[in-house]
């Protein structure tokens, strides 16, 4: 780390999750851990028209449409060496706009309205000589190199978003483009970081940071009263429930192949899951969205863990933090094979398809003992966000 280190810089964050928001954000803790050792000024997006419109009564948006009625300053410093900022000028919504050379004339005007207000910023706090970090926000952040002229400006890269059609219809063929521009490029996965390095040669994989202080206390967790009576083994899933990243085929598979197993599934359900069959087998349970602070509970009573993710676009390239929330239980862990997985190879049983999963499954229960279970719990101890960030620096230190 201390041959790595960047420290004394000024930092500019941009992307697509404000400082505000109440989920995880990879962006978030990256700007926190920058801080440790530099100046960071975490930039919020824009308020763009249609948002204001349509949600012009949440506090959020009230708190934005006060900085850009000048009647309160948008610099918030929330930690030390740590700013938020919420721009005081609001930009066009153009995503509807069917041409890309249309779009593309109409985002270099939001671009400078967006990076006119972050000026405005950067001349309040005094940065200098700064490094851009743009957390995938390839249109309202398209232009900030040619605009802010920082010292170094880096993409980072964490999730495959051409495969959603909102990012496709422009970005397509702006994203590429974003990332050759780029000085540096950097993803959380092997995948992406393969898919930034067409573009651009200074391309990185950089590792994925996870906050698992949250579960590593497996003697002070209860019982959640909902699974106390399910039977064993319990093979288990936490997170969302979504038809476009989870395959519900080799969770029915599981169940009705195996009567004797309980297929328990924790968190909140997108409707295709709400209407499918899977609620009409006996051996699956469906136990609901908990809050994130319950679920190393859950967690802590499954034999096996899961992820029986579907292989697509928006699914293939991502980094599944869900893994390392497993493994640092203990857990064994099941998982379906995909280019982002091949790290966790010496940790996770990857299967290929439904029949590789249950026998995968009774591999896991066989095998598991105290050994296997310290060595996930060491590997997953090595995902900190200190170690992601240092790899960042490792990157940035490249750049000459």
């Amino acid at each position: 780390m201390k041959d790595t280190l960047i420290s004394g810089r000024d930092i500019i964050v941009v992307g697509q999750q404000a400082w505000d928001t109440e989920i995880g954000s990879n962006c978030k803790n990256i700007a926190a851990e920058f801080s440790k050792h530099n100046r960071v000024l975490y930039v919020n997006s824009p308020l763009d028209l249609k948002t204001l419109l349509t949600n012009k009564e949440d506090p959020k948006i009230q708190k934005r449409l006060a900085v850009i009625q000048q009647k309160q300053n948008g610099l918030e410093q929330v930690a030390p060496n740590l700013w938020s900022y919420y721009p005081d000028k609001t930009i066009a919504s153009i995503n509807w706009m069917p041409f890309t050379a249309i779009f593309n004339f109409f985002n270099r005007i939001n671009n400078k309205r967006f990076a006119n207000s972050i000026k405005k910023a950067i001349h309040e706090l005094g940065f200098k000589n700064y490094i851009l970090f743009n957390d995938s926000d390839m249109f309202r952040s398209f232009y900030l190199k040619d605009f802010l002229a920082p010292d170094v400006s880096i993409y980072y890269s964490r999730d495959y978003l051409l495969g959603v059609d909102y990012w496709k219809k422009h970005g397509a063929t702006l994203e590429p483009k974003l990332i050759a521009k780029s000085d540096l490029c950097m993803a959380n996965s092997t995948y992406l970081a393969d898919y930034c390095s067409h573009y651009n040669p200074k391309s990185y994989y950089v590792g994925q940071g996870c906050d698992l202080s949250l579960f590593n206390n497996v003697d002070g967790f209860a019982i959640p009263d909902d699974i106390k009576l399910i039977r064993n083994p319990i093979i288990g899933y936490v997170g969302a429930l979504q038809s476009s990243r989870l395959d519900m085929d080799i969770l029915e598979y599981i169940a009705i192949k195996r009567p004797d197993w309980s297929v328990v599934l924790v968190g909140p359900e997108d409707n295709e899951f709400k209407a499918s069959k899977l609620h009409g087998i006996g051996n699956i349970h469906f136990l609901g969205s908990k809050d994130s602070s319950l679920l190393p509970a859950y967690i802590n009573m499954f034999n096996v863990s899961i992820n029986p993710q579907l292989v697509n676009q928006i699914t293939i390239g991502n980094y599944p933090r869900k893994i390392d929330e497993y493994l640092a239980m203990g857990k064994p862990v099941v998982a379906t094979t995909t280019r982002a997985m091949d790290i966790f190879i010496d940790h996770v049983y990857l299967g290929k398809d439904k029949e590789e999963y249950v026998s995968l499954i009774q591999k896991a229960l066989d095998e598991d003992d105290a050994h296997l279970q310290n060595k996930r719990k060491q590997f997953a101890a090595s995902h900190t966000w200190e170690n992601n960030v240092a790899e960042i620096y490792r990157a940035i230190n490249t750049f000459k």
